[in-house]
């Protein structure tokens, strides 16, 4: 019965990704009952350190957060040089770019007020209303009323594209299954000797990455974040063990993504954010081919 409803629920999702921060509602991966048998791993969680501490942010996991132009707009974002990132390094000449994208700014039902407005008064760092501003990553600062990215400067102040000052939670499921050949044998890397794992990846079209699809919730380095609003978000891995699911799904893109299919993973996948980083995660948890260097694999975590 688990797998009945499961499998229906996955065929009527919209695979599609918000390029807005808004919030979408749950497309029904999230409340699947315990799963069994064929569909292995249902509340499997994937956990990744891919925020640098705050004293002092790693070049690699706040680089999109830097990138100009803005997405969906010419703003060209104050350059910040790697050593210049952490908030704890004095840089009294900093002098970042002020930008909250006009969809933000006409105040729709997912995003947040303008920080100045007298009947706005957010509860920072708590659950606020029916509004999540806790982090992941624990407490962040507030400076002039306004939450300070834990990541670092961006060299971009006001939300941008985000809804929410502070985090915007999201939530990416990550579907996969072992890739086969027409027998329905599991199919083996001719290097590495492992499985071949699959995922479903829509190819957005605003910059042509591959992505996961997905609803929007943890902090990854992100092209929307800025000084003041960041995304955070938590991989979940729905895993088809068998196939027999997976064989019936429909993917459907979504209007804002150009094409959708299943994507062979490997250490050579171009992915949007840091969804490589959870695309990796995912086939070290599964003992799934991931680089033809067998010295660079991680056995687990």
């Amino acid at each position: 019965m688990a797998e009945r409803i499961l499998g229906k629920a996955l065929a009527t999702v919209s695979l599609s990704v918000a390029l807005a921060s808004v919030t979408v509602k749950s497309s029904g991966c999230c409340s699947i009952p315990a799963c069994r048998n064929t569909f292995s791993s249902c509340g499997f969680h994937l956990s990744s350190n891919i925020m640098s501490s705050s004293n002092g942010a790693k070049e690699n996991s706040h680089k999109k957060a830097r990138t100009s132009p803005y997405p969906g707009s010419k703003v060209q974002r104050s350059q910040v040089p790697n050593e210049k990132v952490s908030w704890f390094v004095e840089w009294q000449d900093y002098n970042p770019v002020e930008y909250t994208a006009v969809s933000v700014l006409a105040g729709p039902r997912w995003a947040d007020p303008q920080i100045s407005e007298s009947n706005f008064s957010p509860k920072f760092n708590e659950k606020d209303g029916h509004v999540e501003r806790k982090s992941q990553n624990g407490l962040y600062e507030i400076e002039n009323g306004r939450p300070r990215n834990p990541a670092g400067r961006t060299g971009l102040v006001g939300r941008g594209l985000l809804g929410r000052w502070g985090p915007n939670h999201a939530a990416d499921p990550i579907i996969t299954r072992w890739k086969r050949d027409g027998s329905g044998n599991k199919i083996t890397h001719p290097v590495s000797g492992k499985n071949i794992l699959q995922f479903v990846a829509i190819k957005r079209k605003d910059c042509g990455e591959w992505a996961i699809p997905g609803i929007y919730k943890g902090y990854v380095d992100d092209p929307r974040n800025t000084d003041n609003a960041w995304m955070e978000t938590e991989a979940v891995n729905y895993h088809d063990e068998t196939g027999e699911i997976m064989d019936n799904l429909t993917l459907e893109a979504g209007d804002d993504a150009g094409r959708v299919k299943w994507v062979d993973i490997s250490d050579q996948l171009q992915l949007y954010a840091s969804h490589s980083q959870f695309i990796k995660l995912v086939a070290e948890k599964r003992d799934a081919h991931w680089s033809e260097d067998s010295e660079t694999e991680c056995c687990g975590l």
